[in-house]
């Protein structure tokens, strides 16, 4: 029965981007606040869909940590679902991703439209240059910079390994980082097709002062946060390093 629902979620999942992509290319003359709200319906149907088809629920703790404010959040990243969450849980937001995902046909166009930071992964310090100059820039317009610290998808059972970029980018522009955990991974796990019913916790983490910090020293406080969490949080067991 998971593996059909699943299925019917991944049907849905693909019509829906379609849609969007075409719906992103038509709307990319107009002002950003129109396409991002049609990117915001489509995150928040995929979040309904996942819960209607495959009964994965989420609840979220720690409101009052979100800002009205622009902020760079370092989002915990196990799972493809917080890439559609966190696009519920704060207000306008630009994603810092690789630029090959541009590339995608319609999903790569509704990803244009919400005004991305598009890196050159491997690329060193010119990556890091790219992500601070472009995260400033949006900061500077009123946009959430949203950060996976630890760069790719990782197993719900540990931490990656947490790179500096995102903390370079905070450091240097002095805007604040805004932690958060969860443990999506359980449910829709890296490189899992079949999806496992649940309930997801999400918690948002105070916020946490950038100016006069090293990137070290803001990357060693958020991973500190968020990785405290996670035992808290986690429905099996998870070891953090």
């Amino acid at each position: 029965m998971r593996f059909i629902t699943s299925v019917l979620f991944s049907t849905y999942t693909i019509f829906s981007t379609v849609v969007i992509g075409v719906i992103s290319i038509v709307l990319f003359p107009f002002p950003y606040k129109y396409r991002y709200f049609f990117i915001n319906m489509y995150a928040n149907s995929v979040i309904k869909a996942l819960s209607l088809l495959c009964g994965i629920k989420y609840h979220l703790e720690g409101k009052e940590n979100i800002p009205d404010e622009p902020v760079i959040i370092f989002c915990k990243h196990q799972s493809t679902w917080e890439t559609y969450a966190v696009q519920i849980i704060f207000n306008k937001i630009s994603f810092v991703f690789k630029n090959e995902l541009l590339w995608i046909p319609f999903f790569g166009w509704g990803l244009a439209a919400m005004k991305p930071i598009a890196i050159k992964r491997g690329s060193g310090k010119k990556a890091v240059k790219q992500l601070v100059t472009g995260g400033i820039k949006r900061l500077q317009e009123g946009i959430c910079v949203v950060i996976f610290p630890e760069g790719t998808r990782t197993k719900a059972t540990g931490p990656g390994r947490y790179r500096i970029g995102g903390a370079v980018l905070a450091a240097e522009s002095g805007y604040p980082v805004i932690p958060v955990a969860h443990h999506a991974g359980e449910f829709w796990g890296r490189k899992e097709f079949v999806k496992k019913p649940g309930e997801i916790t999400v918690r948002v983490g105070p916020k946490i002062e950038t100016k006069g910090k090293t990137p070290e020293a803001i990357l060693a406080e958020a991973k500190e946060w968020i990785e405290a969490q996670m035992p808290e949080i986690t429905q099996g067991e998870y070891k953090a390093k």
